[in-house]
């Protein structure tokens, strides 16, 4: 049979797992009568809650077209830069991308990102105009930034004939001229089909078995599945195998128990095995990981994996050691902790684990805040209690022993009437404009060069100056000298100095001193952060004092006490507020602010001490 590998690769929001929802239910996959829901690729909790794609996913459809019946893997990738590993692991399994712009918003920079990453790979993208029934669609000036885009990467003379087509995933059709409009999908299957090469692996079926592993999950019957497309030969079950690190040094050796491929949005055993080119899921290996290779018994040399560009922020993450810790979790000590981290950064290889000074502790490195918020947040609902430090870039040392720092590319869409203060904060943070224009009816776009440090924190500050309006867009760049200083959050903090509940008398009392994080009947405690100072200082206030009642005064006498609703944070807004000297403490059903040194004595010797 016809085979072709192809990743659907774009910026964020760009329709990507909309457009494989409408290509799996336009080949045929689903029944007439079958219940399906929206973006039935994003599975995962998280992905749907905040209507992103975290992990790549893959799915198989069947296409009877011009050129025979011929079997399509898809494979879903990331839109955010803070999973960026994912988009360059899956890349090295297909033969062909399909890369989805924004036929309003255009150019982005993970566009740029991930088709940099496809063309170093030597693919031939098909580009893909997508939601040209927006509003204020303009597909040629779209069509013209991308050709400059593929220009500017470098791309071969064979790269830049690249084919055009234009679609709407929402609505479900597609065409290669936008004057001869369509009512289906179609097109686009045909040419993937025609432009996307088979698997050159596909010639290689009578030598040994290999396999590179690409992702890694756990079953919970079949254990360890490796995922990866097969290089030469052919896997069948009972086959023994070994499994080779980067290096080329034996890890492991096994046999393989379960062969599962892609078919439809399911994986099915398949007991006669499969041959090269095939994307494939492996269970019976107990120790290899992400990178290493799976091969016959003969075979003594790796195959080459792909350099993963570096982490550029990190945190710390302990125990939660707050007086309220072991109140709601069960996962509590260290050493499960950092049997969880371990774990993460086996299946994710865009994340880095050390241990710390402290024993309690691990530093945890990534792409993003992104990233590490959505590992922290997956750790919170399985039960873990944890303290996390606010988010720190991650130096690297110049030839000349310079300290180098991240940078990033930064686009932001706004208002007319915002650019100017958005201009001005990001330049106090030592950001370089590099371009600035119109974007639409009423909008700007400014596109500057940005330290990654600058922009911790700064997201919530951004929403309020554009009154919710604008859109930051960010990628990594790369490493340049150190900026200099930056200043950090402008307002001190409220510190309870008592441990109990809060008292709505009490936060009534304090709302002159600033916005509070707490209601009414929470509970607190000493060096636990209540609120947000109007000054530059920090506070410390008693929030659980009650009135005090005598035989002339009583409880109902006076006005009854009305606060003002508290400020709640989510898990990413409280990583990016806090200052060096602060923790957020995570609980399955809290996320609380707080002192890394409760005693407010004990904080005073410390800053005298600095």
């Amino acid at each position: 049979m016809n085979l072709r590998n192809v990743a659907i690769i774009a910026h964020v929001d760009h329709g990507k797992t909309t457009m494989v929802d409408a290509l799996l239910a336009q080949s045929g996959l689903f029944r007439a009568n079958e219940a399906t829901t929206e973006r039935v690729m994003d599975s995962g909790d998280q992905e749907r809650e905040r209507g992103i794609t975290i992990l790549a996913k893959c799915t198989s459809i069947q296409w009877n077209g011009k050129a025979g019946e011929t079997r399509i893997n898809i494979i879903d990738t990331p839109g955010h830069a803070d999973f960026g590993g994912e988009v360059e692991r899956i890349l090295g399994m297909v033969d062909g991308c399909v890369l989805l712009v924004d036929a309003e918003e255009g150019v982005m920079p993970q566009t740029k990102f991930v088709l940099t990453k496809a063309l170093k790979m030597g693919l031939r993208p098909i580009l893909c105009i997508n939601k040209v029934d927006r509003a204020h669609a303009d597909p040629d000036r779209v069509l013209n930034e991308t050709f400059d885009l593929f220009a500017a990467l470098g791309a071969t003379d064979e790269q830049l004939d690249f084919p055009v087509i234009y679609a709407s995933g929402r609505s479900g059709w597609a065409t290669l001229d936008l004057a001869q409009p369509n009512d289906n999908l179609h097109p686009l299957y045909d040419l993937i089909v025609d432009h996307v090469p088979a698997p050159a692996a596909q010639a290689r079926v009578n030598e040994p078995f290999q396999i590179l592993n690409v992702l890694i999950e756990s079953d919970p019957f079949l254990g360890r599945l490796l995922t990866g497309r097969i290089h030469s030969g052919k896997a069948v079950p009972g086959m023994a195998i070994k499994a080779l690190s980067r290096d080329g040094k034996t890890i492991e050796q096994g046999r393989i128990t379960k062969v599962l491929a892609f078919r439809g949005l399911k994986r099915q055993p398949i007991d006669e095995g499969v041959e090269a080119g095939d994307i494939v899921a492996i269970a019976g290996m107990s120790k290899a990981t992400v990178a290493d290779t799976l091969c016959a018994l003969e075979v003594t040399e790796a195959l080459d994996a792909l350099p993963i560009d570096p982490p550029t922020i990190s945190m710390t993450v302990g125990v939660n050691d707050s007086p309220l810790a072991g109140r709601e979790g069960d996962k509590v000590q260290s050493r499960v902790i950092r049997d969880r981290l371990l774990k993460e950064a086996e299946a994710n290889v865009a994340i880095r684990i050390t241990q710390t000074p402290d024993s309690d502790a691990y530093e945890v490195a990534g792409r993003g805040e992104l990233q590490l918020g959505v590992l922290i947040e997956n750790m919170r609902r399985e039960g873990f209690e944890l303290s996390i430090s606010r988010p720190r870039v991650v130096y690297q040392t110049g030839e000349n022993g310079e300290r180098m720092e991240p940078i990033e590319d930064v686009v932001i869409d706004v208002d007319d009437e915002f650019s100017g203060v958005v201009i001005e904060k990001l330049s106090a943070r030592k950001a370089e404009l590099t371009d600035m224009g119109p974007s639409g009816a009423g909008k700007t776009r400014i596109q500057l060069k940005c330290p990654s440090r600058s922009l911790i924190g700064y997201q919530g500050e951004f929403l309020t100056d554009t009154r919710g309006s604008g859109v930051l867009n960010r990628v990594f760049s790369h490493y340049e000298g150190h900026k200099g200083a930056i200043e950090g959050r402008l307002k001190g903090v409220l510190v309870s100095n008592s441990d109990g509940d809060t008292a709505a008398f009490a936060l009534w009392n304090l709302e002159d001193r600033g916005v509070m994080f707490v209601g009414a009947g929470e509970k607190t405690y000493q060096g636990m952060i209540i609120g947000e100072n109007s000054r530059s200082d920090d506070l410390d206030v008693n929030p659980i004092k009650g009135k005090q009642l005598t035989n002339v005064r009583a409880s109902g006498k006076d006005e009854a006490v009305r606060l003002t609703p508290a400020r709640k944070m989510s898990l990413e807004q409280a990583i990016a507020y806090i200052e060096e000297d602060e923790l957020v403490e995570v609980t399955p059903k809290s996320i609380r602010l707080r002192k890394e040194v409760l005693n407010p004595s004990f904080r005073k010797k410390r800053v005298r001490a600095d």
